[in-house]
């Protein structure tokens, strides 16, 4: 049976959610040595004191969750998320502009890109499955490669529909190898997990971190 807790982010993300929250998902990350746990950027502070000796991942999304904001305001976003202590940071694509055919997407990618390897974090972009075709899927995983993403993302949780299998393996297709893929979007099983996982992720996010690791 895979390790299927080397893979997990327990993300909690949710609009209503509180302190005891996002202790709850620590506490939970720590007993079952989950790889990471995402949370919002205003708790991101609270979630570095909480995860102090520990080797956990604290992964935070910036643009969230549409994307379309200024590329101004998504870099004093992800700054101050540095700033809080963010391993790992989330970046919503402006689809937007991308649907526009514009350049900007690529050049904003590029941009957080640098920033965060500069300050040896990690820069994943969620593209939204969702809302992309086939062909618009492929063209955005090069755009981000090209642009040095580590990881693509293919959802934030909030659109129509999550992470499909199918479309996994077109993104490990044609990623390269280097560039990882993360899986995001209605995960709720083993089983999909494993699913995931099988078709090309290597990492899933999921607010059912402890549910995912027993079939």
């Amino acid at each position: 049976m895979r390790n299927i807790q080397n893979y997990i982010e327990h993300t909690v993300l949710n609009p209503t959610l509180k302190d005891v929250d996002v202790e709850k998902v620590i506490l939970e990350a720590k007993k079952h040595n989950l790889l990471g746990v995402c949370v919002p950027p205003f708790w991101v502070k609270k979630a570095k004191r909480e995860l102090s000796g520990s080797d956990i991942k604290l992964v935070t999304v910036i643009g969230f969750p549409l994307g379309y904001q200024m590329s101004q305001t998504k870099e004093a976003e992800m700054n101050q998320a540095i700033k809080d202590g963010a391993d790992e940071l989330d970046l919503v694509l402006n689809i937007s502009a991308y649907k526009a055919q514009m350049m900007w997407p690529k050049i904003e990618i590029a941009k957080f890109s640098k920033m965060a390897h500069e300050h040896e974090k990690l820069l994943k972009v969620i593209i939204e499955t969702a809302y992309l075709d086939h062909d618009e899927i492929t063209d955005l995983c090069k755009i981000c490669a090209d642009a040095g993403a580590d990881f693509v993302k293919t959802s934030t949780g909030f659109a129509s529909s999550g992470a499909k299998a199918e479309d996994i393996k077109l993104m490990r297709k044609t990623l390269p190898n280097h560039v990882g893929i993360k899986a995001s979007g209605g995960i709720k099983t083993y089983e999909q997990a494993l699913g995931m996982i099988e078709a090309g992720a290597d990492r899933i996010g999921t607010s059912n971190g402890p549910a995912l690791l027993n079939p």
